[in-house]
């Protein structure tokens, strides 16, 4: 993976598009920036930070992806894998299905994936310092490009979706405790069924985390 580093832009994860747009696909890319002037959130939000945050997009090929991976869950895969890392560094954040970064009950982040015919794009933004009172920021000091580096070396290891879901599926129930956006309205979790590919079932309706 090819990491350029971006004092500012608008949105690492426009950047991006852009760039492959222009330059066509050649191999892994992913652009980082510790300020983001107009990120993109879930549902078309805006998600913005202050300068010294982490805010990363990248880009790799569908075949590169786990054969048991549903690709309307690859977020969750994509969340896990760096919350596994920062854990294993000390950390104690968790993740709230399908792609919210928590410490306690604050988010502090989140990930956003989009696919074209070949390529999968993801976007994730994470809280180091602190934004507002309404956002926790994560709960240990990291070198940014260091996690980076490690967290696409395990992503080239190849875990399976199996793996990850295996662990994810013990973590959901803290999301139990909070609301998800179905629909554009605020759904309750607590009486979600997690489904095998990720998916969850609520209200007789099946919602997989790729809106």
């Amino acid at each position: 993976m090819k990491i350029i580093l971006l004092d500012e832009v608008n949105s690492t994860h426009t950047y991006l598009k852009e760039l492959i747009k222009k330059e066509g696909y050649t191999y892994p890319v992913c652009i980082m920036t510790s300020l983001q002037t107009n990120g993109i959130g879930s549902r078309g939000n805006s998600w913005q930070g202050k300068c010294g945050n982490l805010f990363f997009s990248f880009v790799l090929e569908k075949k590169d992806l786990p054969e048991d991976l549903e690709l309307q869950s690859a977020s969750i895969f994509f969340s896990y894998i760096l919350k596994s890392i920062l854990k294993s560094k000390g950390s104690n954040l968790w993740l709230k299905w399908p792609n919210d970064f928590y410490i306690d009950d604050k988010k502090i982040g989140g990930t956003i994936t989009t696919a074209t015919r070949d390529l999968v794009y993801c976007g994730i933004g994470l809280n180091l310092i602190d934004v507002d009172e309404n956002f926790g920021k994560l709960d240990i000091e990291i070198d940014s490009k260091s996690i980076l580096e490690l967290y696409f070396e395990t992503l080239k290891k190849e875990s399976s979706w199996k793996q990850i879901f295996s662990q994810f599926k013990i973590e959901f129930l803290r999301s139990k405790k909070f609301k998800a956006t179905l629909d554009n309205k605020k759904v309750s979790l607590e009486k979600a069924i997690l489904n095998d590919d990720g998916s969850i079932e609520i209200d007789n309706t099946k919602v997989f985390s790729l809106r």
